[in-house]
């Protein structure tokens, strides 16, 4: 159904939810979205941290920090492109299966006992809140925003044909990459039965007690470096899908964009805080309590992820002949309401338990209203809209320009332009008298950088001060001798701040300056003078590179 959405309407679900529903509710929805991927980096921050403990014995919490630096790791793959990205994960993803499939072929479990194990039931409240665990874990609801914004980037032709052909490709994708998912989470399952459970093991219910056990059984320690191998794939894995998904459901839902590194520093940020407080204040023994809490919340935001999900597939204003048959509505509303159902009864059983104990009434008072407005905001998202009658309302990703008011060329008055006295110096020049002609006053800048400038300022008298006025007031002769009106501005100070106090108060109209190439290190080390600039000034910069390359204006 996401892939229909985003393939059909060429929306994904953030976007069509801001179509659809309310601010307020939509601000919700976001709120409900971005914990639902920062419980998700949540696992897979203590997932990938326990599974470089396992491997190299490093204490719980470094594994945590260290996870920080695969922010790193995303943004390189990102630049390869989607289609590389998507190898990665899929290559993370054999790595796991492949890891686990060679252990049960060393367990050797019982088909038999295989197969009757398929067959749904659940003993107790501790199996049901395991259970909810395991659904938010396979079908998290972030990957619902991320798919259906994916589908958008593979390119076909909008006639009805290629769609419908586009919707049975996607179809069989999803088909092959869910069933992967479920023979690994199968195998997981597989295997602690018949390793642990079956050999009486049933105390075992953290990953490293697993891990220390598996050799015991297996006979081998390879096995066991499997586990911790697949663990930290599984991180990786995630990490991509949750990073894609928070900047989809920001900009879908707020229409807001920032640096992708940045979004997902925010992201493992509030992430790494709570892992690495509880691994501080309570020790290594309570992270795989927090590791399944992680999971069963993510469960708890799948059906505000869902319920909008099946209006938008079934409303045939929308999707036309595309829209889902009535088999497949019912039988999506009838897992949805199950999973409501699942989810409601584990948190009443939660709350009643906690409200058994004395005291506390602050929480159970909060518990109360958090109660109250998981119901009201699961209503209304369900009933909006099918009684809302509120015309559909298509919004664009950016607010539709206003018609272009065009005006003849009139060239700029006052120009000031920096120069540093080499080759680019000519091209900086040149640009600028193309953009004024012999009418217009031009304002020569040059900034000294030495030391004893850095003191002193205008009273310095050092060589380089010197010089470079002397250099500076050549060019503007230069200009003079051949008709131009030029005057030579001499800076001191940081760069960038006397760049911007010239240009103020000589009362430009345009700034030109000449961009060395720098980037990366280099911009670390020199310095990144045209951007802090361009945020000093209220007038156009032209950026004239250093080689032939597209001019760029500010």
């Amino acid at each position: 159904m996401s892939a229909r959405l985003g393939i059909v309407r060429n929306r994904d679900l953030a976007q069509a939810n801001r179509e659809t529903y309310p601010k307020k509710i939509n601000f919700i929805l976001y709120l409900l979205a971005e914990i639902a991927i920062v419980a998700t980096d949540l696992a897979e921050i203590l997932g990938m941290a326990i599974g470089l403990q396992l491997l190299t014995g490093m204490p719980l919490i470094w594994g945590v920090a260290i996870t920080a630096l695969d922010t790193f790791l995303l943004m390189t793959l990102q630049k390869w492109g989607m289609r590389k990205l998507e190898a990665f994960i899929i290559g993370l993803i054999f790595v796991i299966g492949m890891s686990f499939l060679v252990q049960i072929w060393v367990a050797n479990p019982n088909v038999g006992e295989i197969a009757t194990g398929l067959i749904p039931h659940i003993q107790n409240d501790t199996a049901l809140y395991i259970a909810i665990g395991i659904i938010g874990a396979t079908v998290m609801p972030h990957n619902l925003y991320l798919h259906s914004a994916l589908v958008q980037t593979r390119k076909f032709n909008r006639d009805d044909a290629s769609i419908k052909k586009a919707i049975k490709l996607n179809f069989w994708d999803s088909a092959i990459a869910l069933n992967m998912a479920l023979f690994v989470n199968a195998a997981i399952l597989i295997l602690a039965a018949t390793v642990f459970y079956k050999t009486g093991r049933s105390d075992v219910a953290e990953l490293k007690q697993a891990y220390e056990l598996l050799p015991q059984h297996f006979g081998s320690n390879f096995t066991a470096k499997l586990f911790a191998v697949a663990l930290i794939a599984a991180g990786q894995s995630s990490t991509i899908t949750g990073t894609l998904a928070g900047q989809i459901v920001m900009e879908g839902y707020l229409r807001f964009r920032i640096n992708p590194l940045l979004r997902r520093l925010i992201t493992r940020l509030l992430a790494i805080v709570p892992a690495a407080l509880v691994i501080l204040i309570n020790g290594e023994d309570n992270v795989d309590s927090l590791l399944i809490f992680s999971q069963v919340v993510l469960s708890m935001q799948l059906g505000f992820a869902v319920i909008p999900l099946i209006h938008f597939v079934s409303d045939k204003r929308t999707m036309g002949k595309f829209a889902i048959k009535p088999l497949i509505k019912i039988t999506a509303w009838v897992i949805t309401i199950l999973l409501v159902y699942l989810n409601s009864k584990l948190l009443a059983e939660e709350a009643f338990s906690f409200f058994a104990t004395s005291g506390n009434i602050a929480c159970k008072s909060l518990i109360i209203l958090g109660g109250i407005g998981f119901i009201i905001l699961m209503a209304y998202t369900t009933l909006y809209p099918l009684f809302s009658r509120k015309a559909f309302c298509e919004i664009t990703p950016h607010d539709k320009p206003e018609p272009l008011q065009l005006q003849p060329f009139v060239p700029y008055r006052n120009i000031a332009l920096t120069v540093d006295f080499k080759t680019l110096d000519h091209k900086v020049i040149n640009h600028a008298i193309t953009q004024g002609g012999k009418d217009s006053r031009y304002t020569l800048i040059h900034i000294v950088e030495s030391v004893a400038s850095a003191s002193h300022f205008h009273d310095s008298t050092d060589e380089e001060t010197v010089k470079d006025r002397e250099f500076l007031e050549e060019y503007a002769k230069q200009l003079q001798d051949n008709g131009y009106f030029a005057d030579a501005k001499l800076g001191f100070g940081r760069t960038a701040n006397a760049i911007a106090e010239i240009v103020n108060q000589s009362g430009a109209e345009l700034v030109v300056m000449g961009a060395h190439g720098h980037k990366g290190l280099k911009d670390l080390l020199y310095g990144a003078t045209i951007n802090q600039v361009r945020h000093l000034v209220n007038v156009p910069v032209l950026v004239i590179p250093k080689e032939n390359t597209e001019i760029v204006k500010i």
